[in-house]
Formats: structure tokens, C-alpha cells, sequence
């Protein structure tokens, strides 16, 4: 009986120093994810830049998937990105060329698959690519609208439609950013309530630099390194934005 009551002892100590010892080991952190969603504007404007627009796509998503030299390095954040292209003939035609594609997977985006044509329905435009961010429900994402021109061309969704869409956005701590391509007049993103220090100009020929930097800035947001993604003076000098401006008689 003695014999018994020892092992039982044993045991019960055993299996305490184990709970004890499960319950002192810290719980493994879930890995950190964040998503792009780039909406390109396709429309026929674009033609002169177009190349130039896709190949910036295909270097912000390179960059997307890993941490430049002198960044943080975080081999355990996931990233995806997802391009929609837009115009409108006879109404808003909205294509996603590229799905929630981890950067290693991406394929670069080329003329083959989308040309510019048409006009553009930009608050159509931004209301369907919130919606399909909203659909995924990621913990973090950040929203890329590349355009060269003013609204022309909506019918689903009016201007406080739009600005509604970027509120609910902006609301679960979502990014949003607006880029002139070779443009910068912002008065679309200033009626959608766009903040100016998340509205850039970027020139011809800066914005393949431009969009990897600004893969960066997601990467970092997406790290919790920045709480939000805004542009400082460097991007705004990389972007060539002054002399976007001068080339528009904004200067």
C-alpha cells in the first residue's frame, strides 16, 4: 500500500511540473500578414506610360516579398498582392488580373493581358476595389490607386459613394494611397477625402523607384514598424513630383 502511495506521489509531481512547465512557455506568435490591392488605371490617356505603369506593378509586388538591405528582416511576414485594371466602355470594366498572388508566385503583368482604352470611372472604380478588399477581410491591407486623369466616366458609384468606401477603409486601419502617373492634380482624391500626405505625383521614368519604395513602406506597416504610410519629402523628390508639376503648369 505504501509502495502504491510513493508511485501515485510520483506521478502527481510529475504531471504538476509538466503543466507547470507548459504553462511557463510562451505561446508562438501567429505570423504577421498584409495585403495590396492595387487598382492601375487603364484607360486610353495611359498609352505613353503604360509599359512604364506595369513594370512599376511588377516591382512593387518583387519588393512586396522581402525586406530591402538595411530594412528590419521579418522572414515570417506574408504578403499578397491583388491588381485590378479599370476603364469604362459603356460602363465600368473592372479586371483582376492578379488575385491575392504572393510576390514569390507573381508573374509580371504584361500588354498581353491589358492594353489602356476607354474613359474613367474612377469613384466606380475605387467603390469595387474596397468592396473586394472587404470581401477578404484581411487584418491589414493597403489600397494603391495609380491614376492619370479625373473622374469621367461613373455610374455606380457617385463621389460620397467613393469617399464613403475609402471611410470604411481608412476605419479598420487600412492604407490608402493615391498616385498621380505623370498627374498632379488631386481634386478627386481631395473630394474622397484623401489626406495630402497620402496623395503623390509621380513622373515618367521614376516610377518603377516609386512603387518599390513604396512596397517598403507597406512591408513596414505591415511589420507594425509604422502605423501608417505617408510621404515625406525623399519620396516625393524620388517621385519627381516638383517637376510633374512644372511640366503641368503647376509651378
Amino acid at each position: 500500500m505504501k509502495l502504491i502511495r510513493t508511485f501515485s506521489t510520483l506521478i502527481t509531481g510529475a504531471l504538476l511540473a509538466a503543466s507547470a512547465a507548459y504553462a511557463k512557455a510562451p505561446a508562438p506568435q501567429p505570423a504577421a500578414s498584409v495585403q495590396s490591392y492595387i487598382l492601375l488605371d487603364r484607360t486610353g490617356s495611359m498609352s505613353p506610360i503604360w509599359d512604364e505603369a506595369l513594370a512599376s506593378v511588377n516591382a512593387f509586388a518583387e519588393s512586396f516579398g522581402k525586406d530591402a538591405p538595411g530594412e528590419t528582416v521579418d522572414p515570417n511576414l506574408r504578403t499578397k498582392v491583388t491588381l485590378a485594371v479599370f476603364d469604362a466602355q459603356g460602363g465600368l470594366q473592372f479586371d483582376v488580373l492578379r488575385d491575392k498572388v504572393a510576390p514569390e508566385n507573381w508573374t509580371p503583368v504584361t500588354n498581353a493581358e491589358a492594353t489602356p482604352r476607354g474613359m474613367t470611372p474612377l469613384f466606380d472604380a475605387i467603390g469595387r476595389t474596397i468592396a473586394l478588399a472587404e470581401a477578404d477581410n484581411p487584418e491589414k491591407a493597403v489600397i494603391v490607386i495609380m491614376t492619370d486623369g479625373h473622374e469621367n466616366a461613373s455610374r455606380e458609384v457617385t463621389r460620397e459613394g467613393a469617399k464613403a468606401a475609402i471611410d470604411r477603409a481608412q476605419a479598420r486601419g487600412w492604407e490608402v494611397v493615391f498616385l498621380g502617373a505623370e498627374f498632379a492634380r488631386f481634386n478627386d482624391a481631395d473630394a474622397i477625402g484623401m489626406a495630402p500626405s497620402q496623395t503623390m505625383a509621380i513622373g515618367q521614368g521614376r516610377m518603377e523607384q516609386s512603387m518599390d519604395s513604396l512596397a517598403q513602406r507597406a512591408r513596414s506597416y505591415g511589420k507594425g514598424e509604422a502605423a501608417a504610410i505617408v510621404f515625406d519629402e525623399a519620396d516625393r523628390a524620388l517621385a519627381g513630383e516638383e517637376e510633374v508639376k512644372a511640366r503641368q503648369g503647376q509651378r
